[in-house]
């Protein structure tokens, strides 16, 4: 079983300790993804709205580089920092997944890097 790094050469954190994304056989595990700008590797500006769809952004944006998209994800986890955003989150979350829609955990943690509300990870299929 051979495991291939998956990076972008815009992906936020390049040179991180860690793979943005790792793919074996045909199944592609993807690392937790935050609202960062891949361009400055900042947190982007904006509200809670905002956060939730750049997290989705980067999280296809990898997929990308297997020429995968959303519609191969299977499963994913999500950390948000106060539940209370939960539906606020589903509503924008559905608007990317179309199809059948991935098996998804939810999860509120205390706090995340850099101050961010939610992360995303995930499990895709090609």
């Amino acid at each position: 079983m051979e495991k291939q790094g998956i990076f972008t050469e815009s992906g936020p954190l390049q040179g991180a300790p860690y793979s943005p994304a790792v793919r074996v056989g045909d199944t592609i595990y993807v690392s937790g993804q935050i609202p960062l700008d891949p361009a400055t590797s900042r947190l982007i500006e904006g509200g809670f709205e905002d956060q939730v769809r750049q997290c989705l952004r980067n999280l296809a944006s990898l997929l990308k580089q297997e020429g995968l998209s959303l519609d191969n994800v299977v499963k994913t986890t999500v950390f948000l920092t106060d539940l209370e955003q939960f539906a606020e989150m589903n509503k924008i979350y559905g608007t990317y997944f179309t199809g059948v829609k991935p098996a998804r955990s939810t999860i509120q943690i205390s706090r995340l890097p850099i101050d961010a509300s939610i992360e995303i990870e995930a499990i895709a299929v090609a």
